[in-house]
């Protein structure tokens, strides 16, 4: 990717950090901007090194800026970019890390497209179950998946200018239609976070009269299965609204899933358990040993 001028970040939690730390580490830009709501903000962060500066200026950080990011939450993300739209300046390009990406695109190209600008939705599938810019990684998005999902309006140019930036961060990149990433990623994330919470919040709830006993007996695998349950909850109650129909669509499949299981034990149907498990053990087998992302290293590579 081309070496950038300025690039600026519009909201420094752990993905604003990341990238923060990443552009900088892979000379990306000639600077890091990170802007934040607050003053506070910016004397607590200002000494984390995540960008060359933080500030509260709003002007002051999109003013010039040949790249921008949007890292807040997807319901924020239309007002802070209709503030901004004063100091973008023409031919910027204008991109995001949401997890939704169909109503961003509805909302930020609109905005894009009025200063002048190209907005590309990004969806770096990257992150931790810890937050805040003082758990941000250099090496956050090595290796992970990026969804880029531009539209017809976009030139070719624009289109791979963005793929390079996240290539150029380590990410492995897919092209999609938004409305498709809402799709599959409704299953393949924001499904198992519900599932995750919701296995907590049975398993744990403090009505049950044995959760002493039952306490003890939550070893590494309910460890492993509700990891993703300690993310922020405010930022999936944003997800989950965001992507409300979708992730009804997928839980309305699972929950039917999950009846079929119960009445196969109900009815002592034990070949139909068996293969429940043994279908799962192959996908997952099989996913695992085909996908790149997750062979064991050669530690003389």
């Amino acid at each position: 990717m081309k070496r950038r001028g300025k690039i600026t970040l519009l909201g420094m939690g752990l993905l604003g950090g990341s990238l923060g730390l990443a552009i900088q580490s892979r000379k990306l830009a000639d600077r890091v901007v990170g802007y934040v709501r607050n003053e506070v903000r910016v004397k607590e962060y200002a000494p984390l090194g995540v960008a060359d500066e933080i500030t509260c200026d709003l002007a002051s950080a999109v003013r010039g800026a040949d790249w921008i990011v949007l890292c807040v939450p997807v319901e924020e993300m239309g007002g802070l970019l209709e503030s901004a739209l004063p100091y973008i300046q023409s031919e910027a390009i204008i991109t995001d890390v949401g997890s939704v990406k169909h109503r961003v695109e509805e909302d930020l190209s609109p905005i894009a497209k009025k200063a002048g600008a190209w907005f590309v939705g990004s969806h770096p599938m990257a992150g931790s179950e810890k937050t805040g810019p003082q758990n941000a990684r250099v090496d956050l998005f090595k290796g992970a998946t990026c969804v880029v999902t531009p539209s017809n309006a976009h030139p070719d140019s624009i289109r791979e200018q963005v793929k390079l930036f996240w290539e150029a961060l380590g990410c492995r990149v897919v092209e999609l239609a938004p409305k498709m990433h809402d799709r599959l990623v409704s299953r393949a994330s924001h499904l198992p976070h519900v599932v995750s919470a919701a296995l907590v919040n049975y398993v744990l709830s403090p009505s049950h009269p044995d959760l002493n006993d039952q306490t003890r007996l939550c070893s590494t695998g309910f460890k492993d299965a509700t990891r993703i349950a300690s993310g922020a909850p405010g930022m999936w109650k944003e997800i989950a609204m965001a992507n409300r129909e979708e992730l009804i669509s997928s839980l309305a499949v699972l929950i039917e899933d999950l009846k079929d299981f119960q009445d196969a034990l109900r009815q002592e149907e034990s070949t139909t358990v068996l293969q429940f498990f043994e279908m799962a053990k192959e996908l997952r087998d099989r996913w695992l040993e085909t996908d790149g992302r997750f062979r064991p290293q050669d530690p003389g590579a």
